[in-house]
């Protein structure tokens, strides 16, 4: 039970962590000192850990890339649309 609240712990952090960006880059507008390769590596790398979260069945894997992988493509998405 320990490593299950241990392991949603860390990726409710590590996702959290995207939300500042996400939110800036839908209010300003302003995304040109954000590479769009390097979001789009870290977007397939993210992509493949929640493969293999589904693969393993382990609900923090799933829950903290899936969601991460949702703020990536929002914050790519607006990197796209406003340069």
């Amino acid at each position: 039970m320990a490593t299950l609240i241990i392991g949603i712990a860390a990726g409710a952090l590590t996702t959290i962590a995207f939300l500042p960006q996400l939110i800036r880059a839908i209010k300003t507008k302003h995304t040109k000192d954000l590479s769009l390769i390097t979001f789009s590596l870290f977007g397939l790398g993210v992509a493949l850990w929640l493969v293999y979260g589904i693969l393993l069945k382990q609900l923090p894997i799933i829950l903290a890339n899936g969601f991460t992988l949702i703020f990536i493509v929002l914050i790519a998405a607006v990197k796209i649309k406003h340069g």
